[in-house]
């Protein structure tokens, strides 16, 4: 389970470098030291799994409510057959969440702070706006939430969740050492990958919702020894 979501969140950076990428560039990272700038990155991107942690403990909240109900198979393929229609339909996911007034309020608060902290030079500084930038209205995330609603509980889902953001971690890393030039050259090739990353994701989710899984000791051939019978 915590494999699938970091895999969500490697092959899913292939959008975060769009997203995110110019903030991360954009960080007062002016060292010279490779491995302070490999620090800062880190605690950049450790900054961004603490909040989808913290996202994860709400959503864990939700998804026991979920798993008790018996709705997670139907909210998976549904989550499947949306990612197809917004892939085939070549929907801005993000730009329809910003749109939206509750969405468009925090993402103006949020690009506020950011701008505030991308004029300091603390240590931490790279920590916070991961942490601020962990709460951007972000589909990718939303999808990963969605996942995290059926890991079982609050601990898992949590968990769920931060792998989902370690996964997202080495190709943004990799993107904010080699700097903007490098992001500017590639990022929109990476970019044209993302829908078959979608394709493929929402796939999973309609198999994830409609596979029928039998209690390991459920026998079939005992079952239907005794089948009631009119006589």
């Amino acid at each position: 389970m915590f494999w699938t979501a970091f895999t969500i969140g490697l092959f899913g950076s292939l959008h975060c470098i769009g997203m995110c990428g110019p903030i991360a560039v954009a960080m007062p990272m002016t060292t010279t030291n490779r491995w302070q700038l490999v620090s800062n990155s880190l605690l950049y991107n450790l900054g961004r799994a603490i909040t989808y942690s913290l996202l994860g403990i709400f959503i864990g909240v939700i998804g026991e409510g979920i798993l008790f109900a018996g709705l997670q198979k139907g909210l998976s393929i549904f989550t499947g057959i949306t990612l197809l229609i917004i892939v085939f339909f070549s929907i801005n996911l993000e730009r329809k969440i910003i749109a939206l007034p509750f969405f468009h309020q925090l993402f103006f608060k949020l690009k506020v702070q950011l701008a505030k902290l991308l004029k300091k030079t603390s240590q931490w500084t790279s920590l916070s706006i991961g942490m601020l930038n962990g709460l951007l209205p972000c589909g990718l995330v939303y999808l990963a939430m969605v996942g995290a609603l059926s890991a079982g509980s609050i601990l898992e889902s949590s968990l769920y969740m931060f792998c989902f953001g370690l996964g997202t971690m080495p190709l943004m890393v990799i993107f904010i050492l080699l700097g903007k030039g490098t992001h500017q050259k590639y990022s929109v090739q990476l970019q044209q990958l993302y829908p078959a990353f979608l394709s493929v994701l929402a796939l999973w989710f309609i198999y994830r919702g409609a596979h029928f899984y039998l209690p390991p000791d459920f026998k079939l051939s005992a079952a239907l020894e005794y089948i009631p019978m009119c006589h």
